[in-house]
């Protein structure tokens, strides 16, 4: 029987992780750490409306986080990390996607655009931060609500700003 506090994010007070915050993929082969004293004392999240981040998550947003990789630890118990190289981005540069072999947990991803830099995936974590932007805001889906007080970029990370309402409709 699964443990009843793994599946409420409200059940992990956020004073559990003022030194760090792990988590595992679904077979707990790989584990991951975040060193970092801000994560939930300000916006540190980020979603990613691309389509290879929603299909790596599985999702309609990819919870992420980018932050730097010497705050980032990853344990590789079992030898289950694995890559896929994506050449399908609107940079033109490669994004390297790690995921855990054994149960297709996605993990992180690098990229020459961020140097020294992971984005590490959020969905592997009890609790996670509240997010400080939205990436390729345009290809949310029109019943998708915005997240107040996001940075809401139209396309990538770090291009043009969109407005809240403009270029994307709700019902």
């Amino acid at each position: 029987m699964p443990n009843p506090i793994t599946g409420d994010p409200n059940a992990r007070d956020i004073s559990q992780f003022a030194n760090g915050l792990t988590g595992t993929c679904l077979c707990g082969a790989v584990r991951v750490t975040i060193h970092d004293d801000e994560l939930f004392t300000k916006r540190r999240g980020h979603l990613c409306h691309c389509e290879n981040c929603r299909k790596v998550s599985g999702s309609h947003v990819a919870p992420n986080i980018v932050i730097e990789s010497d705050k980032v630890e990853i344990q590789d118990t079992e030898g289950t990390l694995k890559t896929y190289t994506d050449y399908a981005t609107t940079s033109g540069v490669p994004i390297v996607r790690y995921f855990c072999a054994r149960d297709g947990s996605p993990i992180n991803s690098t990229s020459e655009n961020l140097p020294g830099m992971f984005v590490v995936k959020l969905g592997l974590f009890p609790r996670i931060p509240v997010p400080e932007m939205e990436t390729f805001a345009l290809h949310r889906h029109p019943w998708e609500p915005a997240v107040e007080g996001t940075v809401k970029f139209k396309l990538g990370f770090g291009g043009e700003v969109i407005e809240e309402n403009e270029g994307y409709s709700s019902i």
